[in-house]
């Protein structure tokens, strides 16, 4: 039986302080992180404008009709772009699917860029106006504060500040449309299956309405619960294994909501930041130690390991 652990809490930050106490702000961030893995974040950076317009726009998609929506679904794409219908991505080792529905926003790149062949051109739905403007314009904005996190969980870690800048340049994030849709009854399927992130780190807007929940080291399940318009972040497996576990890569899901809001959709948006294609996960020599053996001893491509682990999810 689950244990909800309501005595816990991860930390809970503002990105002001990144400027005016850059030590410290990393050492709570970075705490919370090797404790957790999770940490919420206020002042953030991100227009409460800009998100409202992105909130609408993305309700507005998933109001479209079925056959509309279908449209976008890029077959053998592995989700990467456009649609992905109700009913497909299913967490790693998990028989049933997920109940959610999303869509995929990608770096846009100039043509000839070196990385276009693991980074597909974006697709746009033409019926939702400003859809990609306002896209566009949030990617960039979650792009900036996760390039602020970076530096804090460099310094967190004994490395220079501008360390991850090269790692993290024309990287393979993706901002994704997240909709989980009125639950009719009772069944064997979650909104989320509990599950890791395959990425850097992981910014999260929307995860006010109540769900999500990481599992902590002493087997409790743990309720992650930001202020409406707050960040949940939290660390992808690709960190985790270039730090050798010091930063962890927890297990979080998304649970289904109590019978009395079962009819109400649940709406986030959640920005995948990626290291570049071909960066080269190799474990940190100051993450290694007599206590802490090398675990990862065999380097790979981050894009390597996305199709390795994209494959696990059913999506490639």
């Amino acid at each position: 039986m689950d244990i909800l652990a309501t005595t816990k809490a991860v930390a809970s930050v503002s990105l002001l302080d990144a400027d005016r106490d850059p030590e410290g702000f990393s050492q709570e961030l970075g705490r919370s992180f090797e404790r957790y893995g999770f940490a919420i974040v206020a002042d953030h950076g991100i227009p409460a404008d800009l998100i409202h317009r992105a909130e609408e726009k993305a309700k507005a998609f998933f109001a479209l009709p079925e056959e509309v929506k279908r449209a976008y679904h890029q077959r053998g794409g592995g989700g990467a772009r456009g649609y992905t219908p109700f009913g497909i991505e299913t967490a790693k080792g998990a028989v049933n699917y997920d109940l959610k529905e999303f869509w995929h926003v990608a770096r846009e790149l100039p043509p000839g860029h070196k990385y276009e062949s693991s980074m597909p051109p974006n697709v746009w739905p033409e019926e939702v106006e400003s859809f990609k403007a306002t896209f566009l314009e949030l990617f960039a904005a979650f792009d900036r504060t996760g390039a602020k996190l970076l530096e804090a969980i460099a310094r967190y870690l004994d490395l220079a500040p501008d360390y991850f800048v090269d790692t993290v340049r024309d990287g393979n994030s993706i901002l994704r449309l997240l909709h989980y849709p009125p639950i009719p009854g009772d069944g064997p399927n979650v909104r989320a299956g509990a599950h890791e992130d395959i990425n850097t780190i992981t910014l999260l807007l929307g995860a006010e309405e109540a769900g999500l929940q990481l599992l902590d080291r002493d087997g409790d399940w743990v309720p992650v619960t930001p202020k409406p318009g707050e960040l949940a972040v939290n660390i992808g497996d690709m960190l985790q294994r270039l730090t050798n576990n010091v930063m962890r890569s927890t297990t979080h899901r998304v649970v289904n909501p109590p019978r009395e809001r079962r009819g109400i959709s649940r709406y986030s948006m959640p920005f995948f930041l990626h290291f570049r294609s071909d960066f080269l996960i190799e474990t940190l020599p100051n993450c290694i130690t007599a206590d802490r053996p090398n675990l990862y001893p065999d380097p790979i491509t981050a894009d390597e390991y996305l199709q390795e682990r994209l494959r696990e999810i059913k999506l490639a």
